[in-house]
């Protein structure tokens, strides 16, 4: 224990659990963002880039073995590289060296050779990406199959639309989980494109990837040492192209130090997917209020003070996401503006941000697989709540019905008077307009029947769900 100000004993730093994260703790995305799955990727990157070199002679096989080798079994410390990070402003630097010397003195040199610490800190962040990405797709996946289920299943369930918190006409549920299905399927198009577009970085120190030209091959005459104006120089493209295939990213068309396309285009997807996310979490927060009851989440959550309550944390917790999301993009955005070939700051600014929205997408994936495949629906409450207005809901449907009827002006101020008398009256619309001599012929138990007049909702449905 250590000692606080306060003279409190406080517990020693640990690494970051989640306390107060429930959005993502314990998700795969957790897991797969973690100062463990960053090492990782950071020792793959290594890796992957000496078995590159050595794929085009410019390293023996034996470098790209052992180098291999000693970053899959090798023991480095966390911990100790995040505290000798300061001293270099990343985590890099004191990587090289653990793994230079887990390597030894005969293969060490090939170690990062050519490199700089962008190139395999941000191609590090596109493997974690990556990782995390495939593991969204899987969720949303899941939860598309979920929407789909529920909209198939509830095509004519009709229930009150609302526009601007009131009721406007009638819609159906199969309509609105449709519509968050479509949203989801938005965000799995966007979050694939960035999936498949992550490249590896391979720069050198200022972009001109000038170190790796003069790498003569191992078999071709010449070894490190050699003076530079006695050596071939080597072409580079294919370095990145084997770079990546060893990474299973895409080969970029220059170094993008400061050229940060993907981060924002990444950026853009995690938020707008949290966004889609959200749309349907605020959509059950509301249908799920006492007073609605509409939908009720499959297992909600408990209250400390009060035993009764069953809250829906599920959708809580995927709408918080996706308020945080967008200043998270925000941020990353920013970052665009990157001076020189590398930039002091920009750069920086990235690596936290980035790994909290891929956190966040990955736990509301998550929690709406879960939010989606249990999603109980009160088709019962929805027909009640058709009702609550009395008719007054259809009242579009009756000015279009009654106008050939009774002149459009002449049916405008009778609905209008008729709609005020059902407010004081508290009288089904129906019944006040069966009072009408000029409408005695018309079937009003049929015109203002809110499960009647649902437009194409149902036709709606169903081109929605050919997308695949």
């Amino acid at each position: 224990m250590t000692s606080s100000p306060a003279g409190r004993d406080v517990p020693p730093a640990e690494s970051d659990a989640g306390l107060l994260a429930p959005g993502w703790t314990g998700s795969p995305a957790a897991a797969a963002t973690g100062d463990g799955a960053y090492l990782r990727a950071l020792l793959d990157a290594e890796a992957a880039l000496t078995r590159a070199q050595a794929a085009l002679g410019l390293a023996p096989a034996e470098a790209a073995t052992a180098v291999t080798e000693a970053a899959r079994s090798g023991t480095f410390d966390v911990r100790s590289l995040a505290e000798r990070a300061r001293g270099g402003g990343n985590p890099v630097i004191p990587l090289v060296a653990d793994l230079t010397a887990a390597v030894g003195t005969t293969y060490g040199p090939y170690v990062h050779r050519g490199a700089t610490s962008q190139d395999i800190l941000d191609t590090a962040t596109m493997l974690v990406a990556a990782r995390t990405l495939d593991l969204v797709l899987a969720d949303l996946g899941g939860t598309e199959s979920a929407l789909a289920g529920l909209a198939v299943e509830h095509r004519d369930t009709a229930m009150p639309g609302r526009t601007l918190t009131q009721h406007a006409v009638p819609t159906t549920f199969g309509l609105k989980a449709a519509g968050w299905r479509s949203l989801v399927l938005d965000a799995r198009d966007r979050i694939a494109v960035a999936r498949a577009s992550l490249p590896v970085q391979l720069g050198g120190a200022a972009g001109t990837l000038a170190a790796f030209t003069v790498f003569a091959p191992v078999t071709g005459g010449g070894t490190p040492g050699t003076p530079v104006d006695t050596r071939p120089l080597v072409a580079t493209r294919p370095l990145v192209a084997a770079y990546a295939r060893e990474l299973g990213l895409r080969e970029p068309e220059l170094p993008w130090h400061t050229l940060r396309t993907p981060i924002a285009d990444l950026a853009g997807a995690l938020a707008f997917t949290a966004g889609a996310l959200g749309k349907i979490a605020v959509d059950v927060l509301t249908l799920a209020r006492t007073e609605i009851a509409e939908v009720a989440e499959g297992s909600g959550g408990g209250s400390s003070a009060m035993p009764h309550k069953a809250n829906p944390v599920r959708s809580t917790l995927i709408a918080a996401a996706a308020r945080r999301a967008p200043q998270l993009a925000a941020t990353l955005y920013g970052a665009m503006a990157a001076e020189d070939e590398r930039p002091a700051g920009a750069w920086h600014a990235e690596w936290e941000p980035l790994r909290d929205l891929l956190r966040l997408v990955g736990g509301a994936a998550r929690d709406a697989v879960e939010l989606t495949r249990g999603l109980r629906v009160d088709a019962d409450a929805m027909r009640r709540h058709l009702d609550l207005t009395h008719g007054l809901i259809v009242s579009e449907r009756l000015a279009a019905e009654l106008a050939p009827v009774l002149g459009r002006a002449r049916a405008k101020e009778l609905l209008t008077r008729t709609a005020a008398r059902v407010h004081t009256e508290g009288r089904p619309l129906a019944d006040l307009l069966a009072e009408e001599p000029d409408l005695k012929d018309l079937d009003l138990a049929d015109l203002t029947d809110p499960a009647r007049y649902t437009g194409s909702a149902g036709d709606l449905t169903d081109r929605a769900l050919e997308r695949r």
